[in-house]
């Protein structure tokens, strides 16, 4: 595969580019812009595909290259993949077409954090279908704790919830039931995992409500902060950070459908207001090749 940033060198004063496959992965961004306030981001949303946790391995890997190789034509200094389901199917495809751009994902983080919080060996994790199916969040949680018994499930509806913006309610908690009793409620309360990965960057609004049903004693982890301070030390092994006070945290929202919809669901997941005019609509599609002229 030919490289697309081979001749490219990162600069400090250079955004960070941060894409998703629609808003889910603001909550990453918000902890990014909380852990450094200095720097500018640009935060692409895949709208018009989503979600990427139903899609075959192929179709992740081509959606990210995409996106990716847009944020690349902004200039970006890192890219962070705010999808575990990209993360899971995508990052070494990424970190090899842009190098030397450094390439975060969420779930290296997220299953470093999930072993660190348990204190009885069990993890339950919740993610998309693919992401699930691939089963590197079970990989990444055995290699570091051999011992963990991890169980993984998929949770399609939490994606269609969030996106709807409906984090609570008996609606909500009725589908919590319905994924979760038989790992929380059923058998023996041994057998029973005291710690929640939130494997999906859309799952972190439902954390409160997750809290409530599954109640006392479970330690929720999303890797929306352990993914912050990963790129914070990346960006300072590589030189790559930006003066103190030079920026102001500026943020460049694009989607690649429905700024309306994005604005008034991305609110939630970044915890400030936004307008649709914050929005810009990008193509991802690639030109289509040129054809003769008919006679």
């Amino acid at each position: 595969m030919q490289t697309t940033a081979t001749t490219y060198s990162p600069r400090p004063d250079a955004p960070i580019g941060v894409f998703d496959s629609g808003v889910g992965g603001l909550t990453v961004l918000r902890a990014l812009l909380e852990r450094l306030p200095d720097e500018d981001f640009v935060y692409l949303g895949d709208t018009a595909r989503l979600p990427y946790g139903t899609k075959s391995p192929s179709s992740i890997r081509q959606y990210s290259l995409q996106a990716a190789r847009r944020l690349h034509e902004r200039g970006v200094k890192c890219l962070v993949v705010a999808c575990n389901t990209a993360s899971a199917a995508a990052l070494d495809v990424l970190t090899a077409e842009f190098a030397p751009v450094p390439v975060l994902g969420v779930l290296e983080p997220g299953a470093a954090a999930a072993c660190r919080a348990t204190r009885n060996d069990r993890i339950a994790v919740l993610a998309t279908e693919s992401t699930v199916r691939g089963g590197a969040y079970q990989a990444a949680i055995v290699r570091r704790l051999p011992q963990a018994v991890v169980s993984a499930r998929a949770c399609p509806l939490f994606v269609a919830l969030a996106e709807e913006a409906w984090t609570d309610g008996p609606v909500v908690e009725g589908v919590m039931h319905r994924y979760l009793d038989d790992l929380f409620v059923a058998g023996a309360e041994a057998t029973h995992p005291d710690t929640l990965l939130l494997g999906c960057t859309h799952f972190p609004v439902f954390a409160s409500t997750l809290a409530r049903v599954l109640g006392p004693g479970i330690a929720i982890v999303d890797s929306a902060a352990t993914t912050a301070g990963s790129l914070a030390e990346v960006l300072e092994a590589r030189g790559l950070c930006r003066a103190p006070g030079a920026g102001h945290g500026r943020v460049t929202l694009l989607a690649t459908d429905g700024a309306e919809r994005f604005a008034r669901v991305g609110a939630v997941f970044l915890g400030r207001p936004l307008a649709p005019a914050d929005v810009e609509i990008v193509d991802l599609a690639p030109a289509p090749a040129a054809t003769a002229a008919s006679t």
